[in-house]
């Protein structure tokens, strides 16, 4: 990323390692590994989606994560994202904000028109949220994501399409 992306309440940017300690702490929760399964030791410092993986900040606070993946190709060219919230800072418009700035960011700098994101059928809480910052149903993928116990779990499929204004014509 070129620098941190700003919200209203937070600020998105790279992950440093003196990050590793809170994202850990927060990934353990329950409310958190629920949905996300328990980190290794590594996290967040494994894989190769860490490019595309930004804290989230508020207030000088290490509260979260959100991450993306593009797809580049033209003809299908879009974004996914998906994220997690420190509990203590749930209900609390975090999650929605670092939604919406990220979204902006893939719109406005990146060029992406729609944006997915996929949270388990039963993570309503998830889902609420998706929907207020714009996100619509699309439908639900059977068994795709399987959970801590080994269960095949449904998740819903939820797309945002970001439409640009249309450019005046001549006349």
């Amino acid at each position: 990323m070129t620098g941190p992306l700003h919200g209203e309440r937070v600020t998105l940017r790279d992950i440093e390692e003196g990050d590793a300690a809170a994202l850990r702490s927060s990934h353990r929760t329950p409310e958190v590994s629920k949905w996300w399964k328990l980190p290794s030791d590594e996290f967040p410092f494994e894989g190769d989606e860490r490019d595309n993986q930004l804290t989230i900040e508020r207030d000088g606070q290490v509260v979260g994560l959100i991450q993306f993946m593009e797809e580049t190709e033209p003809d299908y060219r879009h974004a996914a994202i998906d994220i997690f919230v420190d509990p203590a800072h749930h209900r609390q418009g975090v999650a929605s904000d670092a939604i919406t700035t990220l979204v902006r960011h893939l719109t406005e700098e990146r060029g992406h028109h729609r944006i997915t994101i996929d949270p388990a059928v039963a993570n309503v809480a998830a889902v609420r949220c998706y929907e207020r910052v714009g996100f619509q149903s699309v439908g639900v993928l059977r068994e795709s994501w399987r959970d801590a116990d080994g269960v095949w779990r449904d998740c819903l499929f939820m797309e945002l399409i970001v439409r640009k204004p249309a450019r005046p014509g001549p006349g």
